[in-house]
């Protein structure tokens, strides 16, 4: 076997066919858009080269055939927050055998240790975390736009390797509509709680919309800024740059309606990005987007193949967490809802287990646990010691109420 940096034209296109080898019988699997994956290895379009840098190999057999692919990235931001350096492995695929896997992921790991990284965390994005995230262990079925899937084989290879669970990843399902096309309501007890909420003086509800995409975007950054760097110290912020780039990017896509937000008093409060699930149209382009790509494109959107709503990301001000926001804004959602019946099911993802208070959100929205993804932690220095993220996190709140007290 022989590893090959992903140099010319010809290893790029090698990079993206293996996998629709590797899955050709796979009814699951949906092919990513090769430009999707392309433009996170360039320079140009991937911000984290600001301050990052990555590389990507593939493996050869005896004969010259490709058996595997892997990608590591250094996200010096990330790396700085954690506890020790910590770079990245992701795009990981391979036939099934021990031996390849493993030179995979020796290559991966030489190449971060060798940039002074003492931990590798996979399969993991050279980007934002909503996409390319986790090993799917539990939940095989077709994933939602942006979750990965993978051959069931993985975890084991990545387990014996020596990597172990930093944190799981949970997706959660919610039937939007019965049989019979009707809305299902939340729970009642929601459902009560999120008409008080809705019901109150001062408080509104708006949707996004792209002549004032900047405004939107300004109030996403502020109430995800101020709602994550309360719960996590290594928080990154978003750049409304790169957010309202991407929302750009995603204009095709994107259901102004189903983008919601609430105010109190003209103040931004809380928000739910939910996005039609493109990978119900993406099966049938099988990675590609050419002239004859966008006219399938084209034609599946019309006909309304996009029956799931993905919510990606959301956040509700600190201050205003435990007071029945997220449920308000879901109940308007049965407003939109009832003027797009195509709309089946909504997907909540994801969780990580480290956010209970969120896990329990989905629950109560009537959510059910459909899938599960695992960040994976690989320690390269053996010296030190390896730390589930919840851990961290407890030992981090220990330290910051000692400190207080000793003020």
């Amino acid at each position: 076997m022989k590893i090959k940096a992903v140099e010319t034209r010809r290893d790029r296109n090698e990079f993206h066919e293996f996998p629709r080898k590797l899955y050709k019988d796979d009814p699951f699997w949906v092919c990513p858009l090769d430009s999707e994956i392309e433009g996170l290895f360039d320079p140009a379009r991937n911000h984290s080269f600001r301050h990052g840098e990555a590389i990507r190999w593939l493996l050869k057999d005896d004969h010259g055939k490709t058996i595997g692919r892997v990608a590591a990235f250094i996200d010096r931001r990330r790396s700085d927050a954690q506890k020790q350096p910590t770079g990245g492995l992701g795009f990981f695929e391979v036939v099934n055998d021990r031996d390849a896997a493993f030179m995979l992921f020796d290559t991966a790991r030489e190449w971060l240790s060798d940039r002074g990284m003492e931990a590798m965390d996979g399969p993991v994005n050279f980007g934002e975390n909503d996409n390319f995230w986790g090993l799917l262990v539990d939940g095989f079925m077709q994933q939602g736009y942006g979750m990965p899937y993978n051959m069931k084989y993985y975890r084991e290879f990545f387990e014996e390797y020596g990597f172990r669970n930093y944190f799981e990843q949970y997706s959660y399902h919610r039937e939007a509509r019965n049989e019979k096309g009707e809305f299902t309501r939340f729970p009642e007890r929601l459902w009560k709680v999120a008409e008080w909420v809705a019901k109150k003086p001062g408080y509104s509800f708006r949707h996004f919309e792209f002549k004032n995409a900047r405004k939107y975007v300004d109030d996403i950054c502020e109430i995800y800024n101020s709602t994550w760097s309360y719960f996590k110290e290594d928080f990154t912020p978003l750049d409304p740059e790169i957010v309202e780039a991407s929302m750009k990017k995603a204009r095709m896509v994107i259901d102004e309606e189903t983008v919601i937000f609430i105010y109190q008093n003209d103040r931004p409060v809380g928000f739910w990005v939910l996005l039609p699930d493109l990978n119900q149209i993406l099966k049938y382009l099988n990675g590609k987007l050419d002239p004859l790509s966008m006219i399938k494109f084209l034609y599946h959107k019309k006909t309304r193949k996009m029956t799931r709503l993905r919510a990606v990301v959301g956040g509700v001000q600190h201050s205003h967490q435990n007071q029945g926001i997220e449920a308000a804004i879901f109940y308007h959602l049965y407003e939109v809802f009832k003027d797009k019946p195509w709309y089946r099911e909504i997907e909540l993802s994801w969780v990580g287990d480290y956010n209970p208070r969120m896990m329990a959100s989905n629950e109560a929205l009537g959510g059910i646990k459909m899938k599960t993804h695992v960040t994976y932690r690989y320690m390269i220095n053996k010296n030190l010691p390896f730390m589930r993220f919840k851990d961290e996190m407890a030992e981090k709140a220990a330290k910051k109420q000692t400190e207080e007290a000793g003020k």
